[in-house]
């Protein structure tokens, strides 16, 4: 999706991790109020409403690692090939 949007390839990854984590944020934060979430996050009234109001563009990929860590998500990355690829092959 990013990648329509102009966005580099790089930065199409990074954007589409940041919006996959925050949505999966969200779906687990729905079981808090925001009293809750302040304090399980660590963050202010403002910064809280902020995450579920959905601006993720104030938010670093970083943060939101930290949040997840915090809501007992434990978030990792996995990689993969692109299909029809083999390791090593030259671009």
């Amino acid at each position: 999706m990013f990648d329509d949007l102009g966005f580099s390839p790089e930065e199409s990854a990074a954007l589409t991790m940041k919006a996959e984590l925050h949505s999966r944020i969200i779906r687990c934060a729905k079981n808090y109020s925001q009293i809750q979430l302040q304090k399980i996050l660590g963050e202010s009234q403002p910064r809280v409403s902020d995450l579920l109001r959905g601006k993720i563009s104030k938010f670093s990929l970083d943060a939101l690692v930290g949040y997840a860590a915090a809501l007992d998500m434990r978030p990792e990355i996995r990689t993969h090939q692109p299909a029809g690829e083999t390791v090593g092959a030259a671009r």
